[in-house]
């Protein structure tokens, strides 16, 4: 029975990565490794495993050519681990060019449909969320962010492409859903391709950083680009994606939806320690049985904290790979400077969070004005 499930508005489980780029027709990133002078953490490490058009990115960054990077956060809490990964992979593509740009939505009207949040209730998150992202390191001077309720282009292409799709194509991609979400899938689309408009710049490559569970939407957009083609001339969106890191109860992805599953950039440094001290490991029954037969690193959450996060180094990460599976770390050391790696980072995120809170709202509000300037 295959338990693989893409679905980008719940529960989501990947274990078969390779049968998950052959169903469809998700590239792989590895032959196009030579090619970044400096890799990132994620593509170094193998987080980043599959693509689509990833090629005309990177033609775009060698040719000096302008090139969007595109994604959003859904306002209905605090930045969590499955934020970061995305907001690593735009700083990362932002920095490798000056002629990149960064359009950042907040997905205001999905927080509505999905999880009954209003407005004024997202304003607020969306302040917090957009202080995390440039304390993680987002250039403000080359990023626009926006609300999706508030930007008429985006809900223009949207209204465009419900004339372009069927309620048995959404049902394909979606499954039965309210037509809440089915909008909302389209207002995405309306995101991903709105740099492309000609007052902002016309036809260019974008790149969707996403995780696995967004699939769907990357498919539904792309061929809504092909529909469209003779009327904007939109260049189908590339994509990145990166794996789905596992929960600390031991479950395939971590979800907001389950906050014990992890934890977030908001909670205090005591509560994810003891996320972290009572995580499930793939530790062996015994001392004995774990020096004998090592570790396994490879189903392991504390590990991937290491992996996708927090571990200084690549030499670090691979350290900890190799004393867990030769038997040498036991989980208890591991976790103790798992946790001593997450209080780190997350008293230092937290002080240049609060010290970017007024940083946020003066780039929403330039965002506002630019992107209103634009549409006249």
């Amino acid at each position: 029975m295959n338990e693989d499930r893409l679905d980008p508005w719940g529960t989501s489980s990947v274990k078969d990565y390779g049968r998950l780029q052959s169903e469809f027709g998700i590239a792989p990133v590895a032959p196009l490794l030579p090619r970044f002078k400096r890799p990132s953490a994620h593509l170094s490490r193998g987080i980043d495993f599959g693509q689509r058009d990833l090629a005309r990115i990177l033609d775009a960054v060698e040719n000096n050519r302008p090139y969007a990077v595109m994604s959003g956060i859904k306002p209905d809490g605090a930045f969590h681990l499955g934020n970061k990964m995305t907001a690593d992979d735009m700083i990362y593509f932002q920095s490798l060019s000056k002629k990149a740009r960064v359009f950042y939505a907040i997905a205001d009207v999905e927080a509505y449909a999905d999880n009954g949040l209003s407005f004024a209730e997202t304003t607020k998150t969306a302040v917090r969320n957009v202080a995390d992202i440039l304390a993680l390191g987002l250039d403000p001077d080359r990023s626009v962010v926006y609300k999706q309720s508030e930007e008429m282009r985006v809900m223009r292409l949207s209204t465009i492409f419900s004339r372009g799709v069927t309620n048995n194509m959404l049902k394909a991609i979606y499954g039965e859903r309210q037509i809440g979400l089915y909008m909302s899938a389209l207002i995405q689309a309306g995101d991903i391709l709105m740099p492309q408009l000609p007052d902002l710049g016309g036809p260019k490559p974008v790149l969707v950083p996403v995780g696995a569970d967004q699939d769907p939407h990357i498919r539904l957009t792309r061929d809504l680009a092909g529909r469209y083609y003779d009327q904007f001339e939109f260049v189908p969106p590339s994509a990145i994606y990166h794996r789905l890191e596992l929960a600390l109860t031991g479950g395939y992805k971590m979800s907001k939806r389950t906050p014990v599953s992890g934890f977030t950039l908001d909670d205090t440094p005591t509560e994810a320690s003891r996320r972290v001290k009572t995580a499930f490991t793939g530790g062996r029954d015994t001392v004995e049985e774990q020096r004998r037969l090592g570790g396994r690193a490879d189903i392991c959450p504390v590990y991937d904290l290491y992996r996708f996060h927090f571990a200084r180094d690549n030499e670090h990460v691979e350290l900890v790979y190799h004393e867990c599976t030769g038997g040498i770390r036991l989980c208890g050391e591991c976790k103790q400077e798992a946790m001593g790696l997450v209080k780190a980072f997350l008293e230092d995120q937290r002080k240049k969070r609060d010290s970017m809170m007024g940083d946020a709202k003066e780039l929403l509000a330039k965002s506002r004005d630019y992107l209103a300037s634009t549409g006249k």
